[in-house]
């Protein structure tokens, strides 16, 4: 059974479906255990699709076989869409959009965050990939814009923060950090020390939405356990790496238009 994280703000003010969805209820094995959609992975393409589908079912497509996701790149572009996306004409982008009634679009995530978003009087949807690098880019100020070019308006948009990986297991380098301040000494804040010695670690949700907070945008909530920590529920590049596994599954946020 698939037990997505719903968001609390975006359920009571929209209405509009949607789910951060977990690795319950998915047909992969190994590594890939459960709920993979990533077509990037080295899990078996059938299994991939058949949890793509489940996904669908579940936000009650009305058929539609597969989510609209993206060739996600860590960048800042954001693409509408007004139908399924053909798995060979993916757009290199981190944020779909759309305003197509019962069109199930969606963000794959393995420690980036995904964010939701949704004007439901625009009848506008959205989904972005933030990682570190796209939410310093822009990918989500670039969301709201496209989102504002299909009709919907700053004051009434709805955003959510996924799972993500938190601080606590989030170390970078001196370059992540110079990189990071270049773009705006204030994000220092978002680096968390526990003595001078030790290296930072990097809090992306509350970065994510400190993002989304300059954007003007109605409301922001965040629902991010740590994908990290959290081995039943969510896949993690971080862990697999740590492991030495060699590849990792992908999560899967998604939203659709009612």
């Amino acid at each position: 059974m698939l037990q997505p994280i719903q968001a609390d703000r975006l359920s009571r003010l929209t209405g509009i479906r949607h789910g951060f969805f977990t690795r319950a209820g998915g047909v992969s094995e190994g590594i890939y255990a459960g709920l993979n959609c990533g077509p990037g992975s080295a899990d078996a393409p059938a299994n991939v699709a058949e949890n793509r589908a489940r996904v669908c079912r579940h936000l009650g497509s009305g058929g539609q076989a597969d989510v609209a996701t993206l060739y996600q790149v860590h960048s800042a572009e954001a693409v509408a869409v007004d139908g399924v996306i053909p798995a060979d004409a993916r757009p290199k982008a981190d944020a779909v959009v759309t305003r197509t009634p019962g069109l199930v679009i969606g963000v794959l995530t393995a420690d980036c965050a995904p964010v939701l978003f949704a004007d439901r009087d625009a009848g506008v949807v959205a989904a972005a990939h933030a990682g570190w690098r796209g939410a310093v880019g822009g990918v989500l100020a670039a969301t709201v814009a496209e989102m504002e070019k299909l009709g919907a308006r700053r004051n009434r948009i709805i955003a959510a923060i996924g799972p993500a990986i938190n601080h606590d297991s989030y170390e970078v380098g001196p370059d992540f950090e110079a990189e990071l301040l270049k773009s705006c000494a204030d994000n220092e804040k978002f680096l968390v020390r526990e003595n001078p010695d030790q290296r930072a670690h990097f809090d992306l949700p509350g970065f994510v939405a400190f993002q989304l907070e300059k954007c003007g945008i109605a409301e922001v909530e965040t629902r991010s356990p740590c994908t990290y920590r959290n081995e039943s529920n969510f896949f993690s590049y971080r862990r697999s790496q740590h492991r030495s596994e060699g590849d990792y599954g992908r999560q899967i946020s998604a939203i659709v238009v009612t």
